[in-house]
């Protein structure tokens, strides 16, 4: 996918940024063309291991203000994935690395400001495989995707605070309501600088995150949410016959925030049922994870899919995507609004 955020540098200048920063270099195998913010390239180290290389994007492209370091942000995630604290530690990262991860995801092999380099995940991405699957290979994986999902919630903030972890985005609160409320506000001022077609007054989406505040003050206690676990993100080993398939690895952690674990259906959902009968959450309650589907739920979950539409037709201005996607996002973003007028009307 093109978009003006990816940094595309020739193989030579790869090879010497990576030995400027990590002391091994690298030979580049392919780019990885699918990602829709960060250039990504499959590489062969000096040392032998395959791995994959995550560039930031290039000095003063313009981001959305919750985009503002969250390269870092994905560092931090692969290393609270595995257990180790979410501060700087010496690189490889992988040297630190003494017991088998909870939750399948790449191994952060070396982290610098301006690049990240990755184990390599088996496998092929859930969207990918899902033609050859059976209903109950379907069935099955989403399950298993339920309990990952569930792991990945236990994960908290060490400071106690909600919203993106990165401190340049300057969108961290003590409370859900107040942290949500802020990163609504960001994207709306994103919107008025990029002249986003909205079609919902900002004054209408505020008052619509206004009116859900008793229910956003029902989440207390912060949790690791993914927020861009559709298929394209979930790499799986499927049997040559459809049969089965095993959840491989999640990638692309940097939108990941410290917030309401109820948020990460509205991307989970795109890849299948995620409602309170489906595999999924039965996956998810087997594992410890608890989600109460009442109306407070209901509500919050309506603002989350607001929020998405609304970051999706963002985001679309300062990436410089087409129309045809444009529309596509539009439609989101007016579908969200459309469910949240109708939660907000039939709330107690």
């Amino acid at each position: 996918m093109h978009s003006r955020t990816k940094r595309h540098l020739a193989p030579d200048q790869l090879d010497a940024l990576l030995r400027a920063g990590t002391g091994v270099g690298c030979r580049v195998e392919s780019e990885l063309s699918d990602g829709w913010f960060s250039t990504v390239y499959r590489v062969l180290l000096d040392d032998g291991r395959p791995a994959v290389v995550k560039l930031a994007p290039p000095e003063g492209a313009a981001v959305l203000r919750y985009e503002r370091g969250i390269l870092g942000t994905e560092a931090m995630v692969y290393r609270r994935i595995a257990g180790l604290p979410s501060g700087e530690v010496p690189t490889p990262v992988s040297a630190s690395v003494s017991t088998p991860m909870p939750i399948p995801t790449a191994e952060l092999l070396y982290a610098e400001r301006e690049f990240l380099v990755l184990s390599v995940v088996e496998g092929t991405t859930w969207d990918k495989a899902a033609d050859r699957l059976t209903l109950p290979a379907e069935a099955a994986a989403r399950r298993e995707l339920g309990a990952i999902t569930a792991r990945l919630h236990t994960l908290a903030p060490e400071d106690g605070r909600f919203g993106y972890p990165a401190a340049q985005s300057g969108l961290l609160a003590t409370d859900w309501r107040t942290a949500f409320t802020a990163m609504v506000e960001a994207l709306l001022e994103d919107a008025e600088h990029w002249q986003s077609p909205l079609d919902a007054p900002p004054a209408e989406i505020r008052r619509l995150v206004a009116e859900g505040g008793d229910a956003l003050d029902e989440v207390t206690e912060p949790r690791l949410v993914h927020f861009d676990l559709w298929p394209g993100n979930i790499f799986v080993d499927p049997a040559d016959d459809g049969s089965h398939a095993r959840i491989t690895g999640l990638i692309d952690h940097e939108r990941a925030f410290w917030g309401d674990p109820a948020a990460e259906l509205v991307s989970l959902a795109f890849g299948g049922d995620a409602g309170p009968d489906s595999d999924l959450i039965a996956g998810y309650t087997e594992a410890g994870g608890n989600l109460d589907f009442g109306a407070a739920f209901q509500h919050r979950l309506a603002l989350y899919q607001l929020y998405l539409g609304l970051l999706l037709v963002v985001e679309c201005g300062p990436r410089g995507f087409g129309p045809t996607h444009v529309a596509f996002c539009r439609r989101m973003l007016t579908d969200a609004v459309t469910r949240l007028r109708a939660t907000a009307r039939t709330a107690p």
